[in-house]
């Protein structure tokens, strides 16, 4: 499994500098220019290291992490960014909404949504070589979830690096009003449609999701083992996108349905 990349190239002041650029960004709603364009050399540590002091900012003001969001888990979006490898952030507090809440667009830069199994944790998972086998053991359930995507990143132009210091371009989560039980569940076959105001707009399966959820967040797992961390239980795991991005616009009613573990939806304003 990929882990976090090569070797660092920055320093600490460096590091400090572009989480202040990122993090001003957040707050302003104006975007910078991708991290890469000066720094084309920017490895996935980089970008760890990067987003690590982001977070440091956020939690110093209160923020709390609630779960973790995979990124580019899918074949079409690494494929986008010329990646092999998927990548993951913290998902905050603030961040989270319920079924049928309202986002409002203006909150965002350049949003967008998609359609993702969430998975609840029952209890720890740490790595070394953690399996899809103990992922399945850990959890409590599924939960139906919509991600909405931005990026603090002019127009998208983003590279791997790019994306992991802005916290895997999160934005909002809605999570559906139940969990699933997990057993008996085999999350790959899991399919997806999504409407937009009721058209139909895009399907999926879990199998999008590297192919089985499971395996993406054992992905997770080992990845975090490195960097010294791991998942704790009571936290969700947004696994990983099954189609293609959607841009968002006021005025749209978003709703996301699963086999077996229901549906979810969000309106935007």
């Amino acid at each position: 499994m990929s882990k976090a990349g090569p070797q660092t190239t920055l320093t600490d002041a460096e590091v400090s500098k572009l989480a202040a650029d990122l993090y001003q960004a957040r707050q302003t709603g104006v975007a910078i220019p991708p991290l890469t364009d000066e720094r084309p050399g920017l490895t996935m540590a980089d970008g760890y290291r990067i987003q690590q002091e982001l977070l440091d900012r956020l939690t110093a003001e209160g923020e709390r992490t609630v779960g973790y969001k995979l990124g580019l888990t899918s074949a079409p979006m690494q494929q986008l960014l010329g990646v092999d490898s998927p990548d993951f952030a913290p998902v905050l507090a603030s961040h989270v909404h319920a079924d049928g809440d309202a986002v409002t667009a203006g909150d965002f830069i350049y949003p967008r949504i998609e359609a993702e199994i969430a998975l609840v944790l029952a209890k720890d998972l740490r790595g070394p070589d953690c399996s899809a086998l103990d992922v399945a053991a850990a959890i409590s359930g599924a939960v139906p979830a919509l991600e909405i995507v931005d990026s603090r990143i002019a127009d998208w132009k983003i590279k791997l690096a790019d994306t992991i210091a802005d916290l895997a371009s999160s934005g909002a989560v809605v999570l559906g009003p139940t969990i699933t039980p997990a057993a008996g569940l085999d999350l790959r076959l899991l399919g997806m449609v999504l409407t937009r105001n009721g058209e139909l707009i895009a399907t999926g399966a879990g199998a999008g999701a590297l192919g089985n959820p499971l395996q993406a967040v054992a992905w997770l797992v080992e990845t975090l083992y490195p960097l010294g961390g791991y998942l704790k239980a009571g936290q969700f795991l947004m696994t990983g996108s099954l189609h293609g991005a959607v841009d968002i616009h006021p005025g749209e009613y978003y709703r996301a349905e699963f086999d077996r573990i229901g549906p979810v939806g969000a309106r935007v304003r």
